[in-house]
């Protein structure tokens, strides 16, 4: 409207008219990449925020089926594909040291082999998922146990609710943080 009405003004030559119809025209198409943009952009986050979304529910179902009774070295195996072979891992107030080594899978591993199968009963329930700026997941759920010890051969028999932030890496897990939130034993 207000180049029409410049335009249309006897003042202006015509390669003024032509250079402010450039410029107009340069600023649409300024403005019109910009919004292309901004539009990828967001699209993509919210594409990887829906993928980190994913692999938290399926890292809560591999990871619970690791604490089952019937659970196998396989279900471990397939637990362990969504770590890096050089994860860090705390469980707070236990263990405190999250540093990344070279033997971090391995580690875990080893640890989880001698846990595997003390669970004579054990459910847990998805609360709650959350994204932090695309490079973090957490997650809160409740669970509950019962069985022997492998260790003491004491009876097991907890119910617990955990916080899991997981910081992620090339799509896997880098540094594992396990908070007991709530704990309750009979």
């Amino acid at each position: 409207m207000i180049l029409a009405s410049v335009e249309n003004s006897p003042q202006m030559s015509v390669v003024n008219k032509q250079h402010l119809r450039g410029r107009v025209q340069k600023g649409i198409f300024m403005k019109r990449l910009l919004l292309a943009f901004t539009l990828t952009f967001t699209i993509s986050l919210s594409t990887h925020a829906a993928d980190l979304e994913k692999f938290a529910q399926r890292y809560f179902k591999v990871m619970t089926a690791t604490q089952a009774p019937n659970a196998t070295k396989a279900d471990l195996e397939r637990y362990f594909e969504l770590l890096v072979d050089d994860i860090g891992h705390s469980h707070l107030p236990w263990q405190t040291d999250d540093s990344r080594l070279p033997s971090g899978k391995d580690d875990m591993r080893k640890g989880m082999l001698f846990y595997l199968g003390a669970h004579s009963e054990y459910k847990a329930e998805l609360l709650d998922v959350f994204i932090f700026n695309n490079s973090a997941i957490a997650i809160r759920y409740k669970s509950s146990a019962k069985g022997i010890h492998p260790e003491n051969n004491q009876a097991i028999d907890y119910t617990q609710t955990m916080m899991e932030v997981l910081e992620m890496e090339d799509g896997k897990v880098a540094v594992q943080t396990l908070l007991a939130v709530f704990i309750k034993y009979p």
